[in-house]
């Protein structure tokens, strides 16, 4: 089940604005606050979030709606039997140019070893801006087919 957080109105909500057009982020944050940072931020920044309760749950998602998403954010410690670190390479065996940004407050030390080539990671705190130009970067560079 995708879980998407509708109750703070978004700016082009107000006006009548789409955002079918922004490209949409497969997030994965177990920490309530932290995901809503990041969805706000990503909205903020022209990004449509998609909240995903787990690991397991992001890749069912990405199965059924690959050509949907631009772009998985995940933390790397999830509740739940998968980390990030095997739903990065699993959206890697879906598709192997998808981009995929890892955000952690600890475990980034693994990040050469454990994480999937062309990976953004960015340690924990970091702004809402901070995420959005990680993304931005991600998308801009793409990953190798």
């Amino acid at each position: 089940m995708l879980h998407m957080l509708r109750s703070r109105a978004h700016p082009a909500d107000f006006w009548g604005i789409a955002l079918q057009d922004a490209p949409i982020i497969l997030v994965i944050e177990d920490d309530r606050d932290l995901q809503m940072m990041v969805e706000d931020a990503l909205r903020d920044g022209g990004y449509e979030p998609a909240i995903a309760g787990s690991g397991e749950e992001a890749l069912t998602l990405l199965k059924a709606f690959r050509t949907k998403y631009s772009a998985l954010v995940t933390d790397i410690r999830l509740l739940g039997r998968l980390d990030g670190w095997r739903v990065a390479r699993g959206a890697r065996e879906i598709d192997p140019s998808f981009p995929v940004l890892y955000i952690t407050g600890g475990g980034g030390d693994e990040w050469p070893t454990r994480g999937v080539p062309d990976s953004v990671l960015l340690n924990k705190p970091f702004s809402p801006d901070e995420l959005v130009a990680a993304v931005a970067k991600l998308l801009k560079n793409g990953a190798p087919a």
